[in-house]
């Protein structure tokens, strides 16, 4: 069930943009509050799988060879065999490039540590390493849930970002998208919302419009 408050926030987000000629991004600001986040094991770092996913193109990548390679070009937006890791990691401006346009990664388990050496640097502090599956295994499931799925981080900072969805969606869709997201967060912070200072709902260009 929807829950009703987030619904107005969500529909008040809507109806206050300005119009414009593309679909923009919804997200949440979120605002913590009583968490040490110079402490590591404190900071967010949740993937959350959205009902309704995020109303826009998620680009997967996998780092795999032989059948898993094969098995993968035809659900990922991208295969990356292990000859290519090498070539990416000497081109700065490359590795940030495939970075910045894929969201999440897949990796054949072996491949793994030379990923880390190699790509660490890149997709590390971005959030961007790869999960790692057999190379036995069917890759269509799990690229199937990371589509619908965010990752939601505060680093250090106490006010961080987590996209919810687009315009293209419906109030209704968002403010469950919405609930998801602040459901799970609730469930990794010690003292639950407590530890929530306010949350905003607003698009790419609208107004902020407080929901918490």
């Amino acid at each position: 069930m929807v829950d009703q408050e987030t619904l107005k926030a969500v529909k008040k987000a809507l109806d206050e943009r300005p119009k414009r000629n593309f679909v923009e991004t919804v997200e949440l600001a979120i605002n913590l509050k009583d968490v040490d986040l110079a402490v590591p094991s404190n900071r967010i770092d949740e993937e959350v799988q959205l009902p309704h996913g995020r109303g826009k193109a998620v680009r997967v990548g996998v780092f795999a060879s032989g059948e898993l390679a094969v098995r993968s070009k035809a659900v990922a937006d991208l295969v990356i065999p292990p000859e290519e890791i090498e070539k990416i990691a000497t081109d700065k401006r490359r590795a940030k490039q495939l970075a910045a346009q894929t969201d999440f990664f897949l990796s054949e388990a072996p491949l793994m540590p030379t990923i880390g050496r190699r790509l660490g640097v890149v997709l590390g502090p971005r959030g961007k390493m790869p999960k790692p599956i057999a190379p036995s295994a069917d890759p269509k499931p799990i690229i199937e849930t990371m589509r619908t799925t965010v990752r939601v981080r505060s680093r250090d900072k106490r006010t961080f970002h987590a996209a919810v969805g687009s315009t293209s969606m419906s109030p209704e869709q968002l403010a469950e998208n919405v609930d998801a997201v602040l459901k799970r967060l609730s469930t990794r912070l010690a003292r639950g919302r407590l530890n929530i200072h306010s949350v905003y709902v607003k698009t790419t260009m609208g107004k902020a419009e407080r929901l918490l």
